[in-house]
């Protein structure tokens, strides 16, 4: 199942977030410091948090403003909601369910006194007793007749009706056949079945119909417990998370049976490593004080020997599982032989993690830099408590990778989105490292302008206090930076939503195998028309390959015919949308090359409804349709679906006379960038 939607409400500084949607991948999380979003990671592991997490406690997470009510029982803790969450179902959820739950979504909430709730949303309905009464009075009238006990006998009470009757006098037309009401009924519809005439066929037939009704419910509350069984584990990781280069095993087992442990920092790292090798710290120490067996004795020291290669072995395993998944990250200056190789070493009392340099020296982790060791820490904690089912984990990052330098957090980046393709993750950031131009549909911006509403979770990027959006700002600017001046070929664009809508509809094509556009060629956007001609002329003093793409509007018109902008490119390097579109659409721009899939787009994904009028004006722009017709219209929020739709669609979902289009600009660009 897959994390769709998720709320977080009386959590220490959150009153409320509002649900917010949950991408099927990675979701990125930014915004200020204390805006609340270590809270709403911390909140949401509590849905099934690993074995020994512990849970929630009205003392320390109800907010502090609102503590008296739980104190004066004017609130009980039984009836506060911390976190909801819902979850789509797969095919692999399906196979266990009976028929008929396709479609269906599962909600689940934890309350403050740690009780899990649960629901199915759609699938099969439980049946009500409004449903069922007529049925019932028409059987009861036929049982009544069948059983002979009549007003004469004296005992009214014995009659099936009057039975019936003692269970249902307190049930009204819209009372559930739940559980517990449905096992009274099929008792009572069991002990009528001597009496129904077998001859016949209708009061037959609608004993089985009643007999089926109290079915259902058991049914449903089988669906419930097998999908309980699967809800994912949530697993958090936090920087204070760190594993020891040096454990003594003696003095950690003797504190975890005296249960002084330090849950929030070292203790947690180490306990998680122990986990991840299989062994308590008790066992591994025992292994150190193991005497040498007497001389002679074969089976002891057969015994002996696989103690320690048991040890030896399950070490090498979680070094060589480690050492793979730094690598990824860590990756070497092909020049330069990096000491990236870690090893876990157990020496009498002391359990060791070292790295091997480019030599074949040993050096302890500690010795190595702080982002060397978070990465260490971090795939330690991840494999320990995801306890093999890393194809069944949430994972939640508070703040990953602070301690990589700026280019290693962006091949974290790349990390995050492989361990995303097998586990949903969720990680909070203020580095615009780690949100890519192309992840802006991935980010909820957090914020709490105000205590007295707390945490709000925005599912579309705005926000009223501008710290919130500043990773987001940081990572385009980086990103146009290194783009100014890293390609010898550079295609300037208008604004951020052109180089969206380029970026993602020339990757649909690519993988459609329509044409590609050079893979060399640089996105630049100037963010207005007017600001075209500057860019060119920087990249073109640089004595780099510059082409323009301007919209066929009238600023595109403008800076189209600036003296400087032709002088500096020429006319064959300034591109417009008229030349690429079918239609004849006057004062075209980019989003008329996708007219149709834009129309279609904006209706599910936004609930943007402009089909009809669209189809009655073909020859007026599709922009200017959207800004008449639909009230608070936002370029920006179309584009930002359009991106969204790309990752769940393919080239085949464009129209033809789309990719007709698409090819043949791509096809120009490549050519005035050749």
């Amino acid at each position: 199942m897959r994390l769709i939607k998720a709320r977080v409400q009386k959590y220490r500084s959150i009153k409320d977030t509002g649900w917010f949607d949950v991408e099927h991948l990675k979701t990125i999380m930014v915004g200020p410091n204390e805006a609340g979003k270590s809270a709403i990671l911390q909140a949401l592991q509590q849905i099934k948090p690993p074995e020994g997490i512990k849970g929630f406690k009205a003392l320390r997470d109800y907010p502090r403003s609102e503590y008296n009510d739980i104190t004066k029982s004017i609130v009980k803790e039984s009836d506060v909601t911390i976190v909801t969450a819902k979850f789509s179902l797969d095919e692999a959820d399906l196979d266990e369910l009976p028929t008929g739950y396709s479609g269906c979504t599962y909600t689940c909430g934890r309350k403050l006194n740690n009780k899990l709730w649960h629901r199915l949303d759609g699938g099969p309905s439980i049946p009500t007793f409004g449903e069922i009464s007529k049925d019932l009075t028409r059987l009861c009238n036929h049982i009544d007749k069948q059983s002979g006990a009549t007003q004469e006998s004296g005992d009214s009470s014995s009659k099936p009706s009057e039975t019936l009757k003692a269970i249902t006098s307190s049930w009204s037309d819209e009372t559930s056949i739940s559980s517990e009401n449905a096992t009274k009924l099929k008792t009572w519809l069991e002990g009528i079945l001597e009496h129904i005439d077998e001859s016949n066929e209708t009061e037959e037939s609608r004993y089985d119909r009643l007999l089926e009704t109290t079915k259902a419910a058991n049914r449903r509350d089988s669906a419930l417990d097998t999908l309980f069984k699967r809800i994912p584990v949530f697993v958090l990781f936090s920087n204070y998370f760190r594993v020891k280069p040096l454990i003594h095993l003696e003095h950690l087992a003797d504190r975890i049976d005296q249960q002084l442990l330090d849950d929030d920092q070292y203790d947690f790292g180490n306990q998680c490593l122990l986990k991840l090798l299989g062994f308590t710290a008790r066992e591994l120490s025992q292994l150190g004080h193991a005497a040498n067996p007497a001389p002679g004795n074969e089976n002891s020291l057969e015994q002996y020997r696989d103690q320690l290669d048991e040890r030896s072995y399950k070490l090498n395993a979680a070094s060589v599982q480690l050492t793979k998944e730094i690598q990824s990250v860590w990756q070497p200056d092909p020049d330069r032989v990096e000491a990236s190789k870690l090893k876990l070493v157990a020496d009498g009392q002391y359990l060791k993690a070292v790295v091997e340099d480019e030599l074949g020296v040993e050096i302890e982790l500690d010795q190595r830099s702080e982002g060397f060791q978070w990465l260490v820490s971090f795939f330690v904690v991840f494999f320990a408590e995801a306890e093999g089912q890393h194809s069944n984990a949430i994972l939640l990052l508070d703040e990953p990778g602070l301690s990589l330098h700026g280019l290693k957090q962006r091949d974290f980046r790349k990390t995050i989105s492989r361990l995303a393709e097998k586990n949903q993750t969720i990680y909070s950031t203020h580095s615009p490292f780690l949100v890519g131009p192309d992840e802006l549909d991935m980010v909820r911006v957090v914020e709490m302008t105000d205590r007295s509403i707390g945490t709000v979770v925005h599912t579309k990027v705005s926000a009223d206090d501008p710290a919130a959006l500043l990773p987001l700002q940081e990572a385009l600017g980086y990103d146009l930076a290194q783009s100014l001046f890293g390609q010898q070929r550079n295609l300037v664009l208008e604004g951020i939503t052109d180089y969206w809508y380029i970026e993602s509809v020339t990757q649909l094509l690519r993988e459609g195998n329509e044409e590609k556009l050079n893979e060399k060629i640089a996105l630049v956007f100037a963010n207005t028309a007017g600001k075209v001609v500057y860019y060119a002329t920087i990249l073109h003093g640089q004595k780099l390959k510059v082409a323009a793409l301007l919209d066929s509007d009238a600023a595109g018109d403008n800076a189209a015919s600036q003296e400087v902008l032709i002088h500096t490119l020429g006319n064959k390097h300034i591109l417009r949308t008229k030349d690429y579109c079918s239609s004849d659409i006057n004062k075209s721009e980019i989003e008329d090359l996708l007219r149709d899939t834009l129309v279609e787009v904006a209706k599910t994904e936004l609930g943007w409804d402009i089909f009809d009028i669209a189809t009655k004006q073909p020859n007026r722009q599709i922009i200017s349709i959207f800004e008449s017709e639909i009230k608070g219209f936002s370029k920006y929020k179309l584009a930002k679906s359009f991106v969204k739709w790309t990752r769940e669609h393919n080239a085949s979902d464009l129209q033809a006379d789309e990719i007709q289009q698409w090819n043949n600009l791509i096809v120009a660009i490549n050519k005035a960038l050749k």
